[in-house]
């Protein structure tokens, strides 16, 4: 919550204005500045100054809540809670859709259709609370300049003929899906860090990065000294910024990821080695000594980062030639696999 901005911190307008002239902009870059230097930058008296910080400090702190009122936020509208993904049985075992005020990731072999169920997200997003959507605009942040406009176009328009009737519609609806392509790690978390001024002026009611692990793996190479450490505090600072935005405003924030297969007596297979043709549901793999050994289907990126999401879904390949998968339902206190056949190329269920 330190990433939360001054003008939200009931500081006055002319203060905020002073401040970011010295590109203090945010809670955490206020109170990382000790007494004589926000008595400088600020030009107020050391009593003043104080007033400030605790009004700084009590904007960004943690507001206790009881179980109960978490609970009675989310049953007085239970709809609110999720985003529905109108495939009926992963709903069902979502209780509801994707949740709300949390991280949701994605991950699967190349192919099974992470890029275009994200698509499909967006679109459900900005229909209205009426039918299921959260009738809000969508921050879709590509990373391997996947997103397509004119899929957008095609999914909303083949799920939804009754409703997108028309090419204004269409069109309308594409206005509230704000791209943006960051092809570094460094980009990537500017923009993560300038995501709440834009969720509040655009009323943004989802957020997709597609995908985290692509940048990850083309800069960090985790075998020279030092790179996992930065790997890892890059995640670390994403994923936090991420999960205070989602709790904040009570979004949902999806995540896409690549995949890795971990044998039991070996290291874990790269995800970026994996292709569409390898059958990953196989629960078995070859050691070297000639052996057959346990082994699993997880996502990439480590285990730090899997406790940094709350709700993970592996979509896999059941049937090659028609492209169908299934998907693996995976959260911190649980996991659970159901099937639910998705015609990835068709965009419908």
């Amino acid at each position: 919550m330190a990433a939360k901005k001054l003008r939200r911190a009931q500081l006055s307008q002319e203060m905020c204005e002073r401040l970011s002239r010295y590109q203090i902009t945010t809670c955490q870059d206020f109170l990382c500045l000790s007494l004589l230097e926000l008595m400088k930058v600020t030009g107020q008296s050391y009593y003043e100054v104080q007033k400030l910080l605790c009004k700084v400090s009590r904007a960004c702190a943690p507001k206790m809540q009881t179980a109960y009122e978490m609970k009675l936020r989310k049953s007085v509208n239970p709809s609110s809670a999720f985003l529905s993904t109108t495939l009926h049985s992963l709903d069902r075992v979502l209780h509801g859709g994707v949740p709300c005020g949390s991280l949701t990731e994605i991950t699967s072999p190349p192919g099974c259709g992470k890029t275009q169920f994200c698509i499909m997200l967006s679109v459900l997003a900005t229909l209205p609370v009426s039918m299921g959507g959260l009738d809000g605009a969508v921050i879709y942040i590509d990373t391997e300049s996947a997103f397509s406009a004119e899929r957008l176009i095609e999914i909303a328009a083949n799920r939804f003929p009754t409703y997108y009737d028309s090419d204004e519609k269409l069109l309308c609806m594409t206005r509230s899906i704000h791209l943006y392509r960051e092809l570094t790690c460094c980009s990537v978390l500017k923009r993560i860090m300038s995501l709440e001024e834009e969720i509040i002026l655009k009323k943004v009611k989802l957020v997709i990065i597609d995908s985290v692990a692509s940048v990850v793996r083309k800069e960090f190479d985790t075998k020279l000294q030092g790179n996992l450490a930065e790997r890892s505090n890059f995640l670390n600072r994403g994923a936090s910024v991420l999960k205070y935005l989602a709790e904040e405003f009570s979004i949902p924030v999806i995540l896409t990821n690549q995949i890795t297969t971990a044998l039991s007596s070996g290291p874990g297979l790269r995800a970026d080695l994996v292709s569409p043709d390898d059958d990953l549901s196989l629960s078995e793999g070859s050691s070297v000594s000639g052996k057959r050994d346990s082994g699993y289907v997880t996502a990439a990126l480590g285990n730090t980062w899997s406790h940094s999401v709350n709700t993970r879904l592996i979509l896999q390949y059941h049937d090659l030639p028609t492209r169908q998968g299934n998907v693996m339902l995976e959260r911190k206190e649980r996991k659970r696999r159901f099937d639910h056949f998705i015609e990835v190329g068709l965009g419908k269920t």
